[in-house]
């Protein structure tokens, strides 16, 4: 049970009348259904398979800010959207309250986050700058939970000497010990913007790195990635400028389609449990067309957990075609879902790993796929 009492101190309310000009949302609208924390009411928390929790921190970033009011913008544009998804049920928690400094908001965000993971809720965090990524991670930290974690970013925030946290907080996470992430991979970096022994090092560390051009070739790349993970963070600099105005890095990113594609396989995995979006600047927003665009991922994200709602377990094997194939001398099994069309590959140990179609075709020209590759490194 998530005990919203106990989390209350921590949060500030949101208000519906606010968010849509003093006007009702309809019964269809996700304003209409939603579970918010408002003044007078406090939300099922028990009832809810997934919590929307603002948290507008921007002091580890230029900007500086103790707050900002990114997540009510984007509140607005997804209250608005309609909801077809009846059976996903939404909460909001309202905002996190800025402490006196920095690591008062970390500590807030941690414990609000680690409560709703450990009472098997699926946290939807509209951020603040990207160093939010770390409390989102000690959320994990604080209840010793291993993790995998993916993060969509056209930076990789390792600069070791940068006075800016959000710049950093990688290094934080990947150096501190005792250590809970069991691997980390990166979606989606411009090779223009980042330093190569950067990737030396993430290598080395038998981290999967995959640079923008090789997921736009092919989206489904990321669909097994973001399947095996725990914890995805991203921020809106992946997307390119004519499609988020906010983000001001780049001309070239993802398109805002690719970017619902993302968040669409975010919530198809049954393992993920934090999705955070950070980065999102209103006053850096044209015509609020970045918070659409965030909204538009939001619904992706809910159409995703309700695929994966009907996705069968690994143990009905009547519910998967499967696959026997050799190559390289090495016998394994290839499942495909019959319900989502999804792949699974089985590695020497007998555990199944989320794969793509590519990997089976590979394996069937007597080639080993890399995916399998990294996962024995790993192993």
């Amino acid at each position: 049970m998530a005990d919203f009492l106990h989390l209350q101190d921590f949060l500030q309310p949101v208000s519906k009348a606010f968010l849509n000009d003093d006007q009702e949302y309809d019964a269809f609208q996700i304003g209409g259904v939603i579970d918010a924390y408002e003044e007078e009411h406090h939300p099922d928390l028990d009832a809810a398979d997934i919590v929307l929790l603002g948290v507008g921190e921007e002091r580890g970033s230029a900007s500086g800010k103790t707050g900002s009011s990114g997540p009510d913008a984007i509140r607005r544009e997804f209250f608005k959207l309609y909801n077809w998804h009846r059976d996903i049920r939404l909460a909001d928690v309202g905002n996190l309250r800025s402490g006196a400094f920095l690591a008062d908001a970390y500590a807030a965000m941690k414990t609000v986050v680690g409560e709703l993971i450990q009472a098997n809720k699926t946290v939807l965090i509209l951020g603040g700058s990207h160093d939010l990524t770390y409390p989102q991670y000690k959320a994990y930290a604080a209840h010793q939970l291993i993790i995998e974690a993916t993060v969509a970013d056209a930076l990789i925030d390792l600069q070791e000497e940068s006075a800016h946290r959000s710049e950093r907080y990688l290094m934080d996470i990947l150096t501190e010990q005792p250590n809970y992430l069991r691997h980390y991979n990166h979606l989606g970096f411009q090779s223009y913007f980042v330093h190569p022994r950067m990737l030396e090092t993430l290598d080395k560390l038998r981290f999967d790195c995959f640079r923008l051009g090789r997921i736009r070739e092919n989206m489904e790349e990321a669909e097994p990635v973001l399947r095996h993970a725990d914890l995805f963070s991203l921020d809106i600099n992946i997307i390119r400028h004519t499609d988020a105005p906010a983000n001001s890095l780049s001309p070239n990113g993802f398109s805002g389609e690719e970017a619902c594609s993302l968040a669409r396989y975010a919530g198809m995995s049954s393992r993920l449990s934090s999705f955070g979006i950070y980065g999102y600047r209103p006053e850096k927003d044209k015509e609020q067309l970045t918070a659409r665009q965030i909204a538009q991922m939001m619904w992706y994200f809910m159409d995703g957990r309700s695929v994966k709602n009907k996705e069968a377990l690994l143990d009905d094997r009547d519910a998967f075609w499967e696959f026997h194939i050799a190559f390289s001398d090495i016998e394994t099994v290839f499942l495909k879902s019959k319900r989502t069309g999804r792949w699974w590959m089985q590695l020497p140990d007998q555990e199944f790993v989320p794969c793509a179609y590519n990997d089976y075709l590979l394996a069937s020209n007597n080639e080993i796929p890399e995916r399998w590759l990294r996962h024995q490194e790993r192993l």
